[in-house]
């Protein structure tokens, strides 16, 4: 008996092209129908510019998108999901030439033909047993092994549709076995295992050569296939593996402007007039931001390396992102009418304020998301809802005000800004007046100006800019607060004040770059501030003077001594700058620096973000700067070196509160830098 093939068997008196039709028909208007209602949504929310730089969107869609260039940040899962990734798109010719069998037994796809038709099928065959065992890996590892990012704390579950999607991968490399294993046994299994080993491991279980139940099983196997195929099509988008199918476009359209919070609302030159700051209603989020809600893997990758969910809070960014797809499922369904939403309050009622007031800002989890979902904006624009309504931490009130009505949330006087000064022997600090010049503009931001203890940073700052000589000098009373923090509360209008006065004062002086030891000021007069001006970070600066000859180190301070590095997040994270604060410690001699496990892009939040010092959260089980010690401790650090003040300030009460007082000391990299001149080295 010749085995017959789908395209000549009828199936219930139908020919079979007018079956293929209409299952491709029916599967096809279901997928396009279920994307509108889904695309519908997205053309609600806000505006948000996402069609800029081109160029680099298509690389970071083939670098982060098809490269999955973040998986392997946990290994073995990292692992399984490329292969499931890549067994995808080398498959998914497969199911269009098996699509196109259903009209003809001749079909094929245009240049797979011939010995490129061959070497396809066989790495085909390939590829199906890789997935499955893949499939079956993932499957025990979650029924046996779950690991703990996957709960869902405060939000519905939805492990179970993980395992249907599995299954149905599952099926359909199960049916293409069937499919190819009859027609391997028909045409003789013997010599075929080792190019076609699917196929002939499928042939296994066939009936004998030219039986009519093998002819059953091949006509079936490849109906099974296509209901499979087409089942899972459009099952995607009303499950939370929409992000098989967002995930792509999602990352290609992710955000550029690193370290920078979106306005308000884009293209709004008065955001005072909107009817709502920020988002307090859900289609207040913008587009790419809903988009995001859709692409949410549930992997947990983001919540894993949360500080704030590490110690305890609330905050779950996964939970934001389920909690909200949940929402936009629930409230805009495919079928039937929308949910009255008149009285639900998304921001408060779906996103609790806790949730919102427990983000430091960190950029933990966006840095961990492999599809390069945004957080920070979100919690961000929440945050302005908040405050327009006025729901803000009574610890944040009093530093708010006092910005608004001080300049610092310190209380000091402006007239005072410069008083740590008073007391450099042998260097002098010109306060630059309106029309004076200097090379370097050295912002000191509020808590280099008022903190007792960050003002010996920044004399140990005027220290190295002496003694290396460079031209220098200060604002001091014309300096205001650099507002990152407040614009990351959500203050958006203190945010602009602040903001035009730092601006104005930097207009009225000749300069040619900016220099500041604070990352947060750093970041926010580079990537916030609507008039750009050259500035660098400190690390940055004396990275180039060592590199030019005019810095010089001994290594009486650090001798013998394990030193660890610890990354500020808005150093590392936000601005990218890594290299230079560890190219200025190996230049200190004897120096012996041990790498915390958690450093660079994955350092650990010490939760010292400006205004956040003020911040009180009863809900941690400890405090993240505790944490962070703990981490230094267990590489043996007797000097963690930090280069951001408020790091420092953490990270020294934690040595206090975990008993390492004595043992352990914080100091920012400017002091050791100090601490290292020549001239300068002292106990």
């Amino acid at each position: 008996m010749t085995l017959l093939e789908p395209a000549d068997v009828p199936i219930a008196g139908i020919p079979a092209y007018i079956v293929a039709l209409i299952i491709l028909t029916l599967a096809l208007c279901f997928f396009a129908f279920v994307m509108y209602r889904r695309i519908d949504l997205l053309r609600r929310g806000m505006p948000d510019p996402r069609f800029s730089d081109i160029g680099e969107r298509i690389k970071l869609a083939l670098v982060y998108g098809f490269g999955q260039y973040r998986q392997p940040r946990y290994l073995g899962a990292g692992v399984l999901h490329i292969l499931l990734f890549a067994g995808f798109m080398i498959l998914s010719l497969r199911s269009l030439t098996l699509i196109g069998l259903g009209f003809s037994p001749d079909f094929h796809l245009p240049l797979l033909t011939g010995s490129a038709a061959f070497a396809y099928e066989v790495l085909k065959d390939y590829v199906v047993l890789m997935v499955l065992a893949v499939c079956i890996i993932c499957i025990v590892r979650r029924a046996v092994f779950t690991p703990a990012r996957y709960d869902h704390p405060g939000g519905k579950g939805h492990g179970s549709e993980a395992y249907v999607i599995l299954g149905l991968v599952s099926a359909l490399m199960i049916t293409d076995m069937v499919f190819d294993g009859s027609a391997l046994k028909q045409n003789g299994a013997q010599g075929h295992a080792l190019f076609f080993p699917a196929a002939s491991i499928g042939a296994l279980f066939m009936p004998e050569k030219g039986s009519q139940a093998l002819n059953y099983l091949h006509i079936g196997g490849y109906w099974a296939h296509i209901l499979v195929f087409f089942g899972l099509l459009n099952f995607l988008p009303i499950s939370k593996h929409f992000h098989v199918i967002t995930a792509i476009p999602n990352v290609f359209f992710s955000n550029l402007n690193k370290g920078a919070i979106k306005p308000v609302e884009c293209g709004v030159d008065d955001w005072m007039e909107l009817p709502e700051c920020g988002v307090g209603h859900f289609e207040r989020f913008t587009w790419k931001h809903i988009l995001d809600f859709y692409s949410c893997a549930d992997c947990g990758r983001c919540s894993d390396n949360c500080p704030a969910t590490t110690v305890g809070r609330t905050l779950s960014p996964k939970m934001i992102s389920i909690k909200a797809r949940d929402f936009a499922y629930e409230h805009y369904p495919i079928f039937g009418a929308e949910k009255d939403r008149s009285k639900i309050q998304f921001t408060g009622d779906v996103v609790t304020g806790d949730e919102i007031w427990a983000c430091t800002t960190c950029g933990a989890c966006e840095a961990e998301c492999p599809i390069l979902i945004e957080y920070i904006d979100k919690i961000v624009d929440m945050r302005r809802y908040l405050i327009d309504q006025g729901d803000v931490p009574q610890s944040l009130q009093k530093p708010m005000q006092q910005i608004k009505k001080k300049g610092n949330a310190y209380g000091g006087s402006k007239a005072k800004r410069a008083a740590w000064t008073k007391d450099l022997e042998g260097v002098e600090v010109r306060e630059l007046k309106k029309g004076e010049a200097a090379d370097l503009l050295f912002f000191v931001d509020s808590c280099g100006s008022f903190d007792p203890r960050i003002q010996e940073i920044s004399k140990s700052f005027a220290r190295i800019l002496t003694a290396s000589g460079s031209d220098f000098g200060i604002l001091g009373a014309d300096e205001t607060d650099s507002g990152n923090e407040i614009r990351r509360l959500g203050e958006e209008g203190l945010f602009e004040q602040v903001c035009q006065k730092n601006i104005a004062a930097f207009l009225e002086r000749d300069f040619k770059e900016i220099v500041t030891f604070d990352p947060h000021a750093f970041n926010t007069i580079r990537n916030d501030y609507p008039e750009k001006f050259p500035i660098v970070h400190a690390s940055q600066l004396m990275a180039r003077l060592v590199r030019n000859g005019r810095l010089s180190f001994t290594g009486d301070y650090v001798q013998g001594k394990v030193v660890t590095y610890h990354d500020p997040c808005y150093l590392g994270r936000h601005n990218g700058i890594y290299e230079d604060p560890r190219f200025v410690l190996g230049r200190i001699p004897g120096i012996r620096l041990r790498e915390m496990e958690r450093s660079r892009s994955r350092s650990f939040c010490c939760s010292g973000g400006g205004l956040l010092l003020w911040y009180e959260n009863e809900q941690e089980r400890e405090r993240m700067g505790e944490v962070r010690v703990k981490m230094a401790s267990e590489v043996g650090a007797e000097i963690v070196v930090t280069a951001c003040p408020f790091c420092l300030i953490n990270l020294e009460d934690a040595i206090k509160t975990t008993g390492n007082e004595g043992k352990m000391e914080v100091v920012d990299l400017v002091e050791l830098v100090d601490r290292s001149l020549g001239t300068h080295a002292r106990e």
